[in-house]
């Protein structure tokens, strides 16, 4: 046997019962709990640890045996999540990302989400009018060129707004799944282009503001502004929130990565993207719902007063779910 050899078996069998015992606790854990363990045992825990913390700290310093090592390294690693690591459940922890973190995160957020929607709806207002003035610049902003077109007749617009039964039984479930998968898709792009100092997702926003006023400037030049709003709404709360917190959560990267502000740049990077990441997962969420209401309550509810009445109600619950909640949970 080597020196080295000799030396590596030596620490090994000095040091192998605490090692061994620790193990046997973490199992113990890992298959039964903490309440598993004895007063005497919740005692000798944090005492093993910092044993095999000083083992491998040795271990390196004198380059005893390499798998040694990979074992003293996996066993601290384990103790470490377990003595350090969070007391939570993944119930509890997604429990706490709706009461307390996505809120919070998106109230944090005010003056990007401001910025976002204005970019958005003041494109949509300036294409409003446009249209409104002159029907031709419908089309370099027309999304699908279908029957919805200037030339299209007034009771055209109108069946577009209402669904009969025998549609609704052909293409509620196709469609709301497309539309799930477009509005995710440019949510992503606003909330991922954020890197490129917020020009890309500043781009998406506009463009979208303007598809969103062309086609509201032509129905309400046939006398259905009513009407199409209605429609529009029961879903475009949620959706266009949406989009306007991912156009947010990307418009915040771009702002701090340009301007860290006191703070070194990849503190503030990192912040930001905890902030941008948490608004994001819950950007999945509303879009879900937001399909979930145009592919199904959109077309199965005709009454245009009942479509306010929930544009109302999810517009509100979003509002004080976002700006109002957190402040309660803060005191």
């Amino acid at each position: 046997m080597s020196d080295a050899d000799l030396k590596s078996y030596r620490f090994r069998s000095e040091r192998e019962n605490d090692w061994r015992e620790f193990e046997a606790l973490l199992e113990r854990i890992q298959k039964s709990g903490i309440k598993s363990l004895s007063p005497d045992d919740l005692l000798a825990l944090p005492q093993l640890y910092r044993s095999a913390v000083s083992s491998l700290s040795t271990a390196r310093a004198v380059s005893l045996d390499r798998n040694l090592i990979a074992y003293l390294e996996a066993l601290c690693t384990r103790g470490y999540l377990f003595i350090y690591g969070p007391r939570t459940t993944f119930w509890q922890r997604v429990s706490e990302f709706f009461r307390r973190d996505w809120p919070e995160a998106v109230a944090s957020m005010g003056k990007a989400t401001l910025f976002s929607a204005a970019i958005m709806f003041g494109f949509a207002l300036i294409v409003f009018f446009l249209v409104l003035d002159d029907p031709e610049w419908f089309y370099p902003f027309a999304a699908f060129l279908d029957v919805r077109t200037p030339e299209a007749s007034a009771e055209t617009l109108r069946a577009t707004l209402y669904t009969s039964e025998e549609e609704q039984n052909a293409w509620l479930g196709l469609f709301a799944s497309e539309l799930f998968t477009h509005n995710t898709m440019v949510s992503l792009l606003c909330f991922a282009l954020g890197f490129a100092l917020g020009i890309p997702t500043a781009i998406l926003l506009a463009y979208n503001g303007c598809v969103i006023g062309a086609y509201t400037a032509l129905y309400w030049s046939k006398g259905l502004g009513f009407e199409v709003i209605g429609w529009l709404l029961i879903h475009g709360v949620t959706e266009l929130f949406a989009i306007v917190l991912a156009g947010a959560a990307g418009f915040l990267i771009g702002g701090t990565l340009a301007f860290p502000g006191e703070r070194r740049r990849i503190d503030a990077m990192a912040d930001a993207g905890k902030r941008a990441g948490t608004v994001g997962m819950g950007m999945m969420l509303m879009l879900f719902v937001a399909a979930v209401l145009e592919g199904f309550g959109r077309q199965l509810i005709n009454s245009d007063v009942t479509r306010y009445l929930i544009a109302g109600t999810t517009l509100l619950a979003w509002l004080t779910y976002f700006y109002l909640y957190p402040r309660r949970v803060r005191r």
